[in-house]
């Protein structure tokens, strides 16, 4: 049950409002000072919010504006500098007992491997980042995946990832291996079995040709 409602004069909420800029706690001591009173900093921050009285503070550092403890160590024995919170604290050099060093392999939520390799991370500046590893094998091996392209799994494991599990296809080719829809019933490649799998992925490529054909045809632009 909420408590009762603290009374004020019209002198004293004129005088609330026309001081609403001080701090709140000089806000309290000076109000209670004044007029005899006893209320508290919390009710007088609830009376202020309630009237809708803005005091132009945020709460938030302003750009370009100083924290006013810069430059100032902190005590020797409080804050950062107790024992106890250096106990805890990292070290110059040192990593995390959970840091996952070069070659560290996970699988992604979409069922990829992916593995940690010696490149600085463009989105933390980090000296590591993580890769999916069947490209990053099928591009050691066969250089850098053409513009264009994708690789597609050929067995249907993607956490196959020998480099020969894994062929570059044109980006367009992927829907028409992902299977038809119901105007177009066609055979998904993962869902076919592994003897018919190169037949529908050499149909693809060629309905693909076919039409890439007829889209560069100077007759058909001319139409």
């Amino acid at each position: 049950m909420k408590g009762r409602a603290i009374p004020y004069s019209s002198d004293e909420m004129a005088w609330l409002e026309a001081n609403r800029l001080l701090v709140i706690g000089d806000y309290a001591r000076a109000f209670n000072e004044a007029f005899g009173r006893e209320v508290d900093a919390k009710n007088l921050h609830a009376l202020r919010k309630r009237m809708g009285w803005k005091t132009g503070r945020s709460g938030c550092f302003a750009a370009g504006q100083e924290p006013h403890n810069k430059g100032k160590p902190c005590p020797e024995g409080k804050g950062g500098r107790h024992p106890n919170a250096r106990r805890s604290q990292f070290r110059k050099g040192q990593e995390p007992h959970n840091t996952r060093y070069l070659g560290h392999e996970r699988v992604s939520k979409d069922g990829y491997v992916e593995v940690s390799i010696a490149q600085t991370n463009p989105h933390t500046g980090y000296s590591r980042r993580y890769v999916l590893k069947h490209r990053h094998e099928w591009e050691k091996a066969n250089g850098p995946l053409p513009k264009g392209t994708a690789l597609k799994c050929l067995d249907g494991n993607k956490q196959n990832t020998e480099p020969s599990n894994w062929q570059a296809v044109p980006r367009a080719l992927l829907p028409r291996l992902a299977g038809g829809n119901r105007y177009k019933p066609v055979l998904a490649f993962d869902d076919a079995q592994p003897e018919v799998r190169p037949a529908l992925l050499a149909i693809a490529k060629l309905e693909h040709r076919a039409r890439t054909a007829r889209r560069n045809s100077p007759n058909d632009a001319a139409a």
